[in-house]
């Protein structure tokens, strides 16, 4: 299997994990392309000693050679060069060739050469000061796929926990007024379709959370349970097992997700907030409702250890191998069809 990797942001941690992390994955059988600076990987690979074998390629030369030619050697497809390289600071330059890295990663993708991407950690004050203006990677991979609402979820491995997001990166004012605009039925029939064909679950067990304290205590602290959440289970709840909705600091704590397949926020932080106390080393970022296979490790560029050799790889290692266990999902499914 084919797996591109695409930097991250030249001065954080992304070069670093995924050096870190071919080192355990070389011999695994599938291949490997990282989308980004050739200049970038090497500067990382010689300041921290790591025994990777680089090599500088364009597509067609990957391609060429096949999977078996390339084991033992990270192949590079160089998108863009900086002028320098100061690990940990906030640079337009170094922005623009993250965002670059993604493209010609999603593409190669898109295109069929690849089946999967992995994508290193981006900074979002670089990326804007290289003017763009998504505010991450969710956000430009649905643009380029013409896909206005992907979904992110997050997924550990060892506690086997998933949780999407109803919205996304939105200010805490306006999730009241987007989840009564948004299709909630139709969100929750694509998560429930993605677990199926992604993670192999042929009946999805899903519960929401509410979206005020206490799931509002029937209607004492708001009324979009009454009024949104609690009927749209009863709609679907005839098609698929939908609960909720929950309280997110009892469901959490009294760990009421291990009852279902996956768990359901209606914004970032009362999502995200548990899941990285549970899972912050071993968590995955994954985008559903995409037409490529796309992960990523759940944490940052990490600018206050870049370049020190003591950043985790264990989290994009997680992410690498589950986009190959969902490319392989996909595949299946397309085979039964």
């Amino acid at each position: 299997m084919r797996i591109v990797w695409s930097a991250g942001d030249p001065h954080g941690i992304g070069p670093e994990i995924i050096l870190k992390s071919f080192l355990k994955l070389e011999r695994s059988g599938h291949s490997f392309l990282v989308a980004g600076s050739f200049s970038v990987m090497d500067f990382y690979r010689e300041a921290l000693d790591l025994p990777v074998k680089l090599e500088l390629v364009d597509e067609a030369s990957w391609i060429k050679k096949g999977n078996d030619a390339w084991s033992g050697v990270l192949p590079v497809l160089s998108v863009a060069e900086p002028d320098t390289i100061i690990p940990g600071t906030i640079s337009a330059a170094a922005g623009r060739i993250a965002m670059e890295s993604i493209y010609a990663a999603a593409d190669l993708c898109r295109e069929g050469v690849c089946e999967a991407l992995v994508t290193a950690p981006i900074h979002k004050e670089a990326i804007s000061l290289a003017g763009y203006t998504e505010s991450g990677h969710t956000g430009f991979l649905g643009r380029l796929f013409d896909i206005p609402s992907p979904t992110m979820m997050f997924f550990d491995p060892v506690l086997n926990l998933k949780v999407a997001l109803a919205t996304i990166h939105e200010s805490l004012e306006r999730v009241p007024a987007l989840i009564r605009k948004m299709d909630l039925d139709m969100f929750l029939q694509a998560l429930a379709q993605s677990l199926v064909i992604d993670f192999g679950i042929t009946y999805p067990r899903i519960a929401l959370l509410g979206l005020n304290p206490h799931a509002s205590d029937g209607g004492v602290m708001g009324c979009e349970e009454q009024e949104i959440i609690r009927p749209c289970i009863d709609r679907l709840s005839a098609r698929m097992k939908i609960d909720g909705p929950f309280p997110a600091d009892g469901f959490f704590g009294a760990e009421k997700y291990k009852n279902y397949d996956i768990v359901v926020a209606m914004y970032h932080d009362q999502g995200l907030l548990p899941f990285k106390v549970l899972a912050f080393d071993t968590g995955v970022n994954v985008t559903l409702g995409l037409p490529i296979v796309r992960t990523s490790p759940d944490h940052g560029t990490g600018f206050d250890i870049s370049g020190k050799g003591i950043a985790s790889e264990r989290s994009f290692h997680e992410a690498t191998l589950l986009a190959i266990k969902i490319a392989r999902n996909r595949n299946k499914t397309l085979r039964t069809l």
